[in-house]
């Protein structure tokens, strides 16, 4: 059972050694990367490409690790025992599985992704520590252990926003996925645009990479934004004369919405023009 990528996904040799490596050891991959560098699509990739159903847990500030295992809803019980139900004797009737336990329950193997852990409570990962590395827990109410049956293929994903704890590190296999550089974004964009111009993506490439080394960026466009400026780039019939023309009015690329996600950025490019026009 190997990953060498997909059709649709384009994987750099050191990434499918990652992906293979976790799978080979039974370890959680730990994926870290720039936003928009596809870490969460990786997961999505790896399913299709191994053919595993996809169990998808996407963290946020408010997730819990017991929602992961499962949850108790007491609420609900009460209220049917005021209306008599009859189901109200039986307590796993009030039990909500997690997607931990989806996973460790599923007939085949899946791909389990925890999608941006660093978003959740710091104490988040060390409450998985013994779930994700025995894959087994115990239910209280109903006194049950859950054991997986089939071994998940676990993949979190982590945007960098705060340190996880050291314990957790050592149970997993961890992959940084580096920005593509130039050659790369090329086959990534060949296989959303199969179509478009070349010499249209290697002017915009050129002015993607040269936004991006701009000094007191806060936000460096990605690779999604760079497939959107440029799906939009072509709905407007744009030509790589068009994006050439950089007079010091024209220090912002057209279209830059798609790439500029805020006013201090947009305001930098501004500061930039109008100190070009001073110079000239």
């Amino acid at each position: 059972m190997k990953f060498k990528g997909t059709d649709s996904y384009i994987a750099t040799q050191d990434l499918k050694v990652a992906v293979n490596a976790a799978i080979t050891l039974q370890r959680p991959l730990l994926i870290k990367g720039e936003p928009g560098t596809g870490k969460t699509v990786l997961a999505i990739e790896v399913a299709k490409a191994l053919n595993k159903p996809l169990i998808q847990w996407h963290i946020k500030s408010t997730t819990k690790a017991q929602q992961g295992l499962y949850e108790y809803d007491a609420v609900s019980r009460l209220r049917d025992s005021q209306l008599g139900d009859a189901k109200v004797h039986d307590i796993s009737n009030y039990i909500i599985k997690g997607k931990l336990w989806e996973a460790f329950t599923g007939d085949d193997s899946p791909v389990l992704l925890i999608d941006e852990i660093d978003k959740a409570d710091i104490e988040f990962p060390n409450d998985l520590l013994l779930e994700l590395d025995r894959m087994e827990f115990f239910v209280y109410e109903t006194q049950e252990r859950v054991i997986a049956v089939n071994r998940p293929i676990v993949i979190i994903t982590s945007n960098n926003e705060k340190e996880l704890p050291d314990a957790f590190l050592r149970r997993c296999f961890f992959h940084y996925i580096q920005f593509p550089d130039p050659d790369t974004m090329k086959e990534i964009i060949d296989v959303h645009f199969p179509d478009i111009q070349k010499k249209l993506v290697s002017e915009a490439l050129r002015i993607f990479y040269e936004i991006r080394d701009v000094p007191g960026l806060k936000k460096k466009p990605s690779t999604s934004e760079l497939l959107d400026w440029l799906k939009l780039l072509m709905a407007e019939d744009m030509t790589p004369e068009m994006l050439r023309e950089r007079d010091p009015n024209k220090l912002i690329p057209p279209l830059h919405g798609a790439l500029l996600k805020n006013e201090q950025d947009v305001h930098l490019f501004e500061r930039l023009a109008f100190l070009s026009r001073r110079q000239s």
